[in-house]
């Protein structure tokens, strides 16, 4: 690699991405010849290319050797880039032969037998070394296909040509299999060159570029045999493909060393900032909230450095602001976690609110209706509500009376069944006139309007999700809010001049979250410019 890079490889692995651009990089420097030094007294690949042409006639067809003929001839117009001069440049149809499998058809597959694969298992065997076969086709019928097309053997190479297009997998000895037709390709690698340097060439950014501009526009990506055969290759003289594939190999190694370390100090981040936050919320008393702050704050700018860090931070605000623990309180040396604060008390919200469900969609209605907005689950995210996309409702003028939002009521999504969607909420602001909202969303309706602020900011918190994923759980395992089971939810509520100053205190903590995110997100993109700026001046 050259000394560029390997000067500021901290800088760009730890890029947004930096690993994998990393990987890429070594592929393509592998194939540009930048990643070994060559060897004047090795033979060139142009004398490899002469022999490849001088034994042709013996391992093809003269069906087939016209086309390789004239794949073999003129590359002057094919050269991508420089190359060393040892090196030559050569389309892949010329190198061997790209073909695919005779048909099968679905009545022909079988659950034991000699197994048939397809792109999911050729993308398997890629990326993990064994398959677990689902299909199969008699021992019959392979030796009859495989009589009169082409058979995989060690050394050739499988590539994917239907949906994830030009993955390869190099046939090991021993293997036995066949292939679907178009959507599984075979390079028949007749005259011997390194499977794994061409492997190497199939898995650089150079050849993804390629298969996949012609690709785009369609439905599914594909990659045909011609597209596949006319595809210029970059060959090194044969010695010369076992160093790089030899250097690739230890390079990819480093990089999954590089991966491992990152992903266990992500891991031991995560760890830390959990155990500090967590050493607040858990605080006996005023003293030990101090000391856990103190710890905190010492550390703030290198704890909340990633983005699930500052959604733990955000969600620690919230369940500290529902303690009481945010604003105007100093716990008695002797207080426990499970008192209230001083002037607070503990209410169930049907004590200080009312709560109905929506309106059930029905598939016929009175004649005598009109078209209305409503909101389905989907509108109501976790703290706000989405209306770019309403739908319609028919409904009478009775009817919108009844389901009618007004400004100021909180929404809470019933759950569906889902353990996420469970208790989502958020304060409609009145954007839609005479909005209605779907039976899966209950309504919650303040007494006192000064109240839903905070309701909204408890239910959103740690512990209001918690407490109704306790409540939702059924018998069968799902997850289901009623309006009844809104109703029993215990609320420590302050007094409303505390809940004011709560609320302020969240949006204002929030609004620093964000910022932090924002510096973060300018911080990465800024990083990655640089580790870009790196790679390419790499390979320039």
């Amino acid at each position: 690699m050259t000394a560029l890079v390997t000067k500021h490889l901290p800088l760009v692995a730890g890029a947004p991405d930096g690993i994998e651009k990393l990987r890429g990089l070594i592929l393509d420097l592998a194939i540009q010849g930048k990643l070994v030094a060559q060897d004047a007294n090795e033979e060139t690949s142009s004398k490899l290319l002469a022999q490849i042409d001088s034994v042709k006639g013996d391992f093809l067809r003269k069906s087939e050797l016209a086309r390789f003929s004239s794949l073999a001839g003129d590359t002057t117009d094919i050269c991508k880039y420089t190359l060393p001069k040892t090196w030559s440049w050569r389309r892949l149809g010329a190198l061997g032969l790209v073909g695919s499998s005779s048909r099968v058809h679905q009545k022909d597959w079988q659950t034991s037998g000699v197994p048939f694969y397809r792109t999911r298992e050729i993308v398997q065997l890629a990326r993990n070394g064994a398959v677990d076969p689902e299909l199969f086709i008699s021992e019959d019928l392979y030796l009859e296909l495989t009589s009169s097309g082409p058979v995989p053997v060690e050394g050739d190479i499988m590539i994917t040509g239907v949906g994830t297009i030009g993955v390869p997998y190099i046939v090991r000895e021993g293997e036995r299999f066949y292939f679907k037709d178009a959507s599984v390709l075979i390079f028949k690698n007749y005259f011997r060159l390194n499977s794994e340097y061409l492997a190497l060439v199939f898995s650089s950014p150079y050849w993804d570029q390629l298969i996949h501009q012609e690709s785009m526009g369609t439905t599914v990506h594909t990659l045909t045999i011609g597209r596949a055969s006319a595809i210029p290759i970059p060959l090194p003289p044969l010695a010369e493909q076992h160093r790089i594939v030899a250097k690739v190999d230890e390079l990819m190694a480093l990089c999954d060393r590089l991966e491992a370390d990152q992903a266990d100090a992500e891991a031991a981040h995560a760890q830390l900032v959990q155990a500090l936050l967590g050493s607040l919320t858990q605080a006996t008393d005023a003293a030990d909230f101090r000391a856990s702050w103190q710890r905190l704050s010492e550390h703030f700018h290198t704890l909340f450095t990633t983005e699930a860090s500052i959604d733990a931070l955000k969600q620690t605000v919230l369940q500290l602001a529902v303690k009481g623990r945010l604003v105007d309180h100093e716990l008695a040396g002797s207080e426990t976690t499970e008192v209230l604060p001083p002037g607070w008390t503990k209410q169930l919200i049907g004590d200080f609110c009312s709560v109905q469900g929506g309106i059930q969609k029905t598939p016929l209605r009175r004649p005598v209706s009109l078209h209305f907005p409503y909101l389905r689950v989907a509108n109501v995210q976790r703290g706000y509500i989405d209306v770019a996309e309403l739908e319609r409702y028919e409904l009478t003028h009775d009817e919108l009376a009844k389901w009618r939002l007004n400004s100021g009521d909180l929404l809470i999504v019933e759950g569906n069944g889902s353990e996420n969607e469970i208790g989502r909420c958020a304060i409609w602001q009145g954007q839609v006139e005479d909005c209605v909202y779907q039976n899966h969303l209950m309504r919650v309706r303040p007494k006192v309007d000064e109240h839903v602020h905070y309701l909204a900011l408890y239910l959103n918190s740690p512990e209001g999700v918690g407490h109704m994923k306790r409540l939702a759980i059924t018998t069968s395992g799902l997850f289901n809010l009623s309006v009844g089971k809104i109703r029993s939810i215990p609320v420590p509520l302050p007094p409303l001049g505390e809940q004011h100053r709560i609320v302020a205190k969240v949006d204002e903590l929030r609004a620093l979250c964000d910022q932090l995110k924002a510096g973060l997100a300018e911080a990465r993109q800024l990083h990655g410019q640089l580790a870009t700026a790196l790679v390419e001046q790499a390979v320039a």
